[in-house]
C-alpha cells in the first residue's frame, strides 16, 4: 500500500503568497525525520474559509486516498479560525485525546496553548489531525501524538507506517 499523506497549511496570508509556507515545511520535515517507510504527500495551502478546509479535506481522504491529513493553522479562537469546525463537519469520529495532549505538550512553552483547539477525527480510513501554524509548536504537538499514528492507521486498515526509531517510537500493543 502507498503511503500518501495529505498536508494543508490553513492561511490566509500564505494562501495569497504574503509570506513564505513555513508550517506546511515544518510538517513536511518533521515527517521525513520521523518516517522510514517510504511516503507521499498530498500538499495544498488554503486561506481560512470552512467550505473550502471541509472540501479540500474530503478531496485528500475519498479521492486521493491519504491514510493521514495533516493541517496546520486556523486553530486559534479568532473570528476566522475554523479548522477545528471544518474537520468536525467532515469526520465521522472525533478523537479529543490528540487534541488534550498536544495543549498539555504546548503549555509546558507557552501559557496561551489554552486557547488553541486543536482535535483529530476520523474519516473513513483516514486520520485527520489539526496542528497550531507556529513552526516549532508543529514540531512540539508531533513529538507528543506521532507515537500512536502508525497504531491509528493500523486500526483503519491503512498501510503499515515504519518509523525512523533514532528519532521517534511507535507504539503497536505487543498482540499486534
Amino acid at each position: 500500500m502507498i503511503i500518501r499523506i495529505g498536508i494543508i497549511n490553513v492561511s490566509d496570508r500564505a494562501s495569497r503568497g504574503e509570506y513564505e509556507d513555513l508550517p506546511g515545511k515544518e510538517i513536511e520535515a518533521t515527517l521525513n525525520a520521523f518516517l522510514k517507510s517510504p511516503w507521499e504527500k498530498e500538499y495544498a495551502i488554503i486561506p481560512d474559509e470552512q467550505e473550502l478546509i471541509e472540501r479540500t479535506l474530503i478531496e485528500m481522504a475519498d479521492i486521493r486516498n491519504c491514510c493521514l491529513i495533516i493541517t496546520s493553522g486556523g486553530t486559534g479562537p479568532a473570528r476566522r479560525d475554523v479548522t477545528p469546525e471544518a474537520t468536525e463537519a467532515v469526520c465521522d469520529k472525533l478523537l479529543p485525546g490528540f487534541g488534550e495532549l498536544m495543549r498539555t505538550e504546548s503549555l509546558k512553552y507557552v501559557p496561551t496553548a489554552i486557547l488553541s483547539r486543536q482535535t483529530a477525527g476520523i474519516r473513513g480510513k483516514t486520520l485527520i489531525l489539526n496542528l497550531p501554524g507556529k513552526p516549532s509548536a508543529i514540531r512540539q504537538c508531533l513529538n507528543a501524538v506521532f507515537p500512536a499514528i502508525p497504531y491509528c492507521i493500523d486500526l483503519l486498515e491503512g498501510p503499515f507506517i515504519e518509523c525512523n526509531e533514532s528519532v521517534i517510537k511507535a507504539f503497536r500493543p505487543k498482540a499486534v
